[in-house]
């Protein structure tokens, strides 16, 4: 799988304690990598990270990003073959209430890991992920384009696009195709579901908390449509663009957006009807006439063509089996399964299957 080029290779990932780092690392470890994690505390409880017990078996540092010269040091001293950059403040509402703390993590934060990689004295490949949210999103009816405009009218979305300059402006200044150890590929993503997610003002972690507790949930913008994807659909784009990476000098620098093909963009409300499906606890209520937050982008798109192109990637999972699976993990957990790891290594080998039949490369 991904060419075998993780089995017994060191692994760095930033933000491992989150929801996606925390799957990215578990799916490394079943690939047979040796990782190491650098973030902060698991940002909710209870989390993936710890209720999946991530942290057994692996290097589990305690460090913020926007502290360079302990980053420096730290990814210094683990001498990565990979780094997967996924530490961030990650929520659009949270960006409003504070703009500079955003700012200086995803910004700043993202020029910090690419100065530590600077310092690296041999070769090693990273791949720094940013956001769909980064694209000036004007709600047309098309996928954006990598070449598309960047920034947005929030903190959160416009941090996403400014991070993308500091990297363009690095690659071209300090890591020159010809002659550069690091290579290095951006991943744009969003609106990811699957199991572990209890992050405040997300949809799904909102309605498992409601729903856990016997109540109705609260729809801010039903009608909102967005290219909801598992999040093992980007984790697999990413693991293949660090391994086409090893291989191939031609893609040093450039992003890829990883989505679903665009017939899956559905509604919140679409997604919260199809979790009633796998659970009988489902309840919600409109509360989008009285709701009075921070405005929310109503449609969002990505075209994914490039990836198809120069990784032969593609999303693999049907909006009904993301949503499946998702539920379920939920499920697992709120219904008392001694064993969440297990859960969560069980999808990833169903959905690596998924991907085998649909004739992805990255599986052989």
């Amino acid at each position: 799988m991904f060419d075998d080029v993780f089995a017994g290779a060191r692994v760095l990932v930033t933000g491992h304690t989150g929801f996606k780092g925390s799957w990215l690392t578990a799916w490394l470890r079943q690939l047979g990598a040796e990782v190491s994690g650098i973030a902060l505390d698991p940002p909710s409880q209870p989390s993936h990270f710890a209720v999946a017990g991530m942290s057994a078996g692996m290097a589990d540092y305690r460090l913020d990003i926007r502290n360079r010269e302990a980053l420096k040091a730290r990814i210094c001293e683990t001498s990565p073959d990979f780094v997967f950059h996924l530490a961030a403040q990650a929520l659009v509402r949270s960006s409003y209430d504070d703009p500079c703390g955003t700012y200086d993590t995803n910004v700043i934060g993202t020029l910090n890991v690419l100065e530590g990689l600077r310092s690296l004295e041999k070769p090693c490949v990273a791949v720094l992920i940013t956001s769909d949210k980064c694209y000036d999103n004007v709600e047309w009816v098309w996928g954006y384009r990598e070449t598309d405009a960047l920034g947005g009218p929030d903190p959160y979305s416009a941090s996403k696009g400014a991070a993308e300059l500091v990297i363009r402006s690095h690659v071209k200044s300090f890591f020159p195709a010809a002659t550069s150890k690091v290579r290095i590929g951006v991943g744009r993503a969003g609106n990811v579901i699957g199991g572990g997610d209890w992050a405040n003002d997300r949809v799904v972690p909102d309605c498992v908390r409601a729903w856990s507790g016997g109540k109705a949930v609260d729809l801010r913008s039903p009608r909102a449509t967005r290219p909801w994807q598992h999040v093992l659909e980007p984790l697999s784009g990413y693991l293949a663009l660090a391994a086409a990476l090893r291989k191939r000098g031609d893609l040093h620098g450039e992003p890829f957006n990883f989505g679903p093909v665009s017939q899956h963009n559905h509604t919140v409300l679409e997604l919260v009807a199809g979790m009633g499906r796998h659970w009988d606890k489902v309840r919600w209520n409109d509360v989008s006439e009285t709701n009075d937050g921070p405005r929310e982008a109503g449609l969002l798109k990505l075209n994914c063509d490039k990836a198809l192109h120069y990784l032969n990637w593609h999303a693999v999972l049907p909006f009904d089996e993301t949503v499946r699976l998702t539920t379920e993990w939920y499920r697992a957990y709120y219904e008392g399964h001694p064993a969440i790891g297990e859960i969560t290594q069980a999808q990833i080998e169903a959905y690596s299957n998924i991907a085998r039949q649909a004739g992805q490369p990255w599986v052989r």
